[in-house]
């Protein structure tokens, strides 16, 4: 990796490497947001089937 940096650096690249970083970062809180999105859908799907459960429990038919 360092070679990397060194060839960019000597290279007068700043550009490119600035733009790298940038979509590194970008693409690491797109998975961290898709991973929270995929938990909260997963806890509201177990919510929701304990609530049928609960329902089904208790004879809530009209």
């Amino acid at each position: 990796m360092t070679d990397i940096l060194n060839a960019i650096l000597e290279r007068g690249d700043l550009a490119h490497l600035a733009l790298f970083l940038w979509a590194c970062v970008a693409t690491t809180q797109a998975h961290l947001a898709m991973r929270e999105v995929s938990e909260a859908t997963r806890r509201l799907d177990a919510f929701v089937r304990e609530l049928a459960r609960f329902n089904r429990r208790c004879g809530s038919d009209p």
